[in-house]
């Protein structure tokens, strides 16, 4: 297994387009940032300018006209300052200069406002030195002239309001220039955001092309190289953490593979071997031997209708068992060919064998690994029937399992000696413990040939052999196999 060269930085792909997409928000972020500071800012000074410019108009329309008016018509004897008016007037005027003085920001106007205070201050002094006169009896002339200097007074006064809101006005103006310039600000500040943005994107996309672009294509050509069978290519363990495992793991894959075609090889072997075992444990020497004389005998005692029956079936019989090498046959070659040894035994065994063979023929024509019928058939017979006094009846079945007909269930069921509890448990954990040495599967070697090979062909989609038996009742060995199990799935 590679690693990345010695002193190569070792790069987090994700990490950097996480601190991409954190920059590049962060960035963005500051045009809308800036913009809201600003409008607050502005929205405040106009705020406080509208307040200071409507706030004057009050004041000054107060010390200009409604005062001296009312002064007027005190001097005329029409009103008196008993409801005290001129000086609600006069606070009016003092809390609204106070207000405005919060909310200018301008030095100038804040100056002109401390002389406004002081005219207005000139301005209630007078007021009460009138009353203080007129309280004393004083002429209607000298009230009038007294009266003259307050209107001098309130006309000074007005000026300097007029004056302030011309200033206000100004710093009005000033402030729209304020936010026309911060528009341009705004403006020229999103348009470097955008570029810089697109060059940052840009960046990226050629870093992140030039890290994972040249080991994808590194890793596509070992995934090639792989496929055609050159299974000593390797990649190079590229720089970027994301990256590193599937490298490894590419790398890992071409040995295991490798590992893996020695392990087939090796198991196919094994396979071969165990076919020729099966055909050995099949056609032993000893069935040999009693077929052979069986047929002398038939042929002593003349019986050339028996002789050529169990020639011909002893023929069709091995036929089948070699099938020219082929794994898979069909059911109907398969039953013929339990037939064939049904037939040798019926005529060996005629006084303690009878056999049946029940089939659904829809079934016929499905594929099936071979030689998985005979063995079961065998073993009902050397160790059911055999081991039973008097005549023995042996019962072969193939159907459907339910009306889908995606299996098809076979067993083999015999009415001979049975297993005894302690036996059947036994050969069941022979069946599913013994692995290599088949020589300690004592008279199971063929039950056990059939259940490994039931499981190595069709996987899980059988259970192997089952087995059902009771002491002096028999025996009934079935398994079930996919219909559509055939050769396309070795």
């Amino acid at each position: 297994m590679q690693t990345p060269g010695t002193g190569s930085k070792i790069r987090s792909l994700k990490k950097t387009l996480q601190l991409s997409y954190i920059f590049l928000i962060g960035i963005m972020i500051i045009p809308t940032v800036y913009s809201v500071v600003v409008l607050q800012i502005h929205t405040k000074r106009y705020d406080d300018i509208i307040t200071n410019v409507s706030k004057a108009n009050s004041i000054n329309q107060i010390a200009k006209n409604d005062l001296p008016n009312w002064l007027w018509e005190i001097v005329c004897g029409k009103k008196d300052f008993d409801n005290d008016p001129p000086y609600d007037m006069i606070n009016q005027i003092f809390d609204g200069i106070a207000d405005m003085q919060t909310h200018t920001k301008s030095p100038q106007n804040k100056q002109k406002l401390e002389v406004a205070y002081r005219a207005c201050t000139t301005l209630d002094n007078n007021i009460k030195m009138l009353e203080i006169q007129m309280f004393k009896g004083s002429t209607v002339t000298a009230n009038e002239t007294s009266l003259d200097e307050i209107r001098t007074i309130t006309a000074l006064f007005s000026d300097i309001m007029q004056d302030f809101i011309l200033s206000e006005i100004e710093t009005a103006n000033e402030t729209n220039n304020s936010i026309k310039h911060s528009s341009i600000i705004l403006t020229i500040l999103q348009i470097t955001i955008i570029l810089f943005s697109f060059l940052v994107s840009i960046n990226g996309y050629i870093t992140v092309n030039k890290s994972i672009g040249k080991p994808l294509s590194d890793m596509k050509e070992l995934s090639t190289q792989i496929a055609h069978g050159n299974l000593e290519a390797r990649t190079i363990v590229p720089d970027v953490d994301e990256l590193i495992p599937l490298a490894n793991n590419m790398n890992l894959m071409a040995e295991q593979i490798n590992v893996l075609i020695q392990k087939n090889i090796e198991e196919q072997k094994n396979i071969q071997k165990a076919e020729v075992k099966a055909l050995q444990a099949q056609i032993t020497p000893h069935f040999l031997y009693n077929t052979f004389d069986t047929i002398i005998w038939l042929a002593e005692e003349e019986k050339t209708d028996e002789v050529v029956k169990i020639t011909k079936a002893f023929s069709e019989f091995l036929r089948i068992s070699l099938s020219r090498g082929h794994e898979w046959i069909t059911i109907s070659q398969e039953l013929e060919h339990i037939k064939n040894y049904l037939t040798i035994q019926k005529i060996r065994y005629a006084d303690i064998l009878n056999y049946e063979i029940e089939v659904d023929d829809a079934i016929l024509d499905y594929k099936i690994i071979k030689l998985v019928l005979q063995p079961l058939v065998e073993n009902a017979i050397y160790h059911g029937i055999k081991n039973k006094r008097g005549r023995g009846n042996l019962k072969v079945t193939a159907n459907f399992t339910d009306d889908t007909k995606d299996f098809i269930i076979f067993k083999v069921q015999d009415d001979g000696a049975g297993f005894t509890q302690g036996r059947l448990e036994q050969v069941k954990n022979e069946l599913e413990t013994a692995t290599i040495d088949t020589e300690k599967l004592s008279s199971v070697y063929g039950l056990y040939n059939v259940n490994r090979k039931l499981k190595l062909y069709y996987g899980n989609q059988t259970e192997g052999l089952k087995i059902q038996s009771e002491p002096g009742k028999g025996s009934c060995i079935s398994f079930v196999i996919p219909c559509n199990g055939g050769e396309q799935n070795v």
